[in-house]
């Protein structure tokens, strides 16, 4: 797992540039300014992005628009031509690509096709997936695709916890579609996807943290991760709310309500360095505006790097610096969300 581990960092190294480079230290430098000058500057274009595939999806998880089919937005999938147009104007400053905001990516019929463009400009590529469309020929085209990163939702040990938050699914297609990929690296000789099962913590599946690490052990994947779980209406409490407080993030107080354990720091490294597209072209701050009610453009209509530095982005960048407790967004926000094994 160590010599794996530090593939992953050389392939990610491979993706850097000079042009890459160049731009980082501008999107770096104007974020620490902003933070000292409390004033909204922008240098360079976005280092990384996600882009949606679509918003469609297999599952019904109870906290997941998705599952849910509870968007406000319309549904629908990616334009090839679109995604490759923006590819193109993105591959000089751009370095990490991920392929999931909301929906299930193995949906999208011409999927690991984008993944490969992207791939072939030395982008690295990742993507979130709950597995269960990860036939023998699909695990050999992810291999083939040049995925640098895939994330596996596992969220349970058995198929009775399992299916208590990923509604509708089965485990059993969860640990054949791993098997599937991992075999196929092995005959293709690819030291990736670097492979990653992330396990959402919640309190039906809390006891089976250490049979989770056992299972990842067993079959061979890179790295496990555990997630805390985002509870849209937490005030009140939640019967998703684990009792390990290690994995929660909110926390209750002394009147018996909810809060959420994070301090809204008025600032935020992701407003200056990535954005999220979604499959209709909408640009959006941030992955938790899963609504997309704070589009800055589309890319349909404008280049990117026009939206990225346009006067309503800045002024949110702007608004962010000023009070980050009063966007709507950020108040259910996870960074730090994340507990690795």
């Amino acid at each position: 797992m160590l010599i794996t581990a530090w593939h992953d960092y050389v392939v990610m190294l491979q993706t850097l540039s000079w042009s890459r480079i160049s731009n980082m230290l501008r999107v770096v430098g104007s974020y620490f300014y902003s933070r000292l000058s409390r004033q909204a500057t922008i240098s360079g274009l976005p280092m990384s992005l996600a882009i949606e595939p679509t918003t469609s999806c297999n599952l019904r998880c109870p906290e997941c628009p998705s599952g849910l089919r509870s968007f406000s937005r319309p549904t629908g999938m990616l334009d090839q031509s679109m995604y490759e147009r923006l590819m193109d104007e993105v591959s000089e400053t751009a370095f990490y690509l991920t392929f999931y905001f909301q929906g299930e990516p193995y949906l999208h019929p011409r999927f690991l096709d984008m993944v490969r463009y992207a791939s072939q400009k030395k982008i690295y590529t990742a993507t979130s997936t709950n597995a269960h469309y990860l036939s023998d020929e699909q695990a050999r085209k992810t291999v083939e695709s040049g995925l640098s990163r895939l994330i596996i939702s596992l969220d349970g040990t058995s198929q009775e916890s399992y299916a208590a938050y990923r509604i509708g699914g089965q485990l059993e297609k969860v640990i054949e579609g791993t098997k599937r990929v991992i075999e196929w690296k092995k005959k293709l000789g690819s030291m990736t996807p670097y492979l990653v099962f992330q396990f959402l913590v919640v309190r039906h599946n809390e006891h089976e943290i250490k049979e989770a690490k056992r299972l990842a052990r067993k079959l061979g994947v890179d790295q496990i991760v555990f997630k805390t779980a985002q509870i849209y209406d937490y005030q009140l409490g939640s019967d998703l709310i684990p009792i390990q407080e290690k994995y929660s993030r909110y926390e209750q107080h002394p009147d018996g309500n909810w809060q959420i354990k994070n301090k809204w720091l008025n600032h935020c490294w992701k407003m200056w360095h990535s954005c999220v597209v979604t499959w209709d072209g909408k640009v959006v701050p941030c992955c938790f505006d899963k609504d997309a009610q704070h589009s800055m453009g589309t890319v349909l209509d404008q280049p990117l790097a026009q939206i990225w530095n346009s006067v309503p982005y800045q002024n949110f960048r702007a608004s962010l610096l000023k009070s980050r407790s009063e966007i709507d967004m950020c108040k259910n926000c996870t960074e730090g969300s994340t507990v690795f094994a």
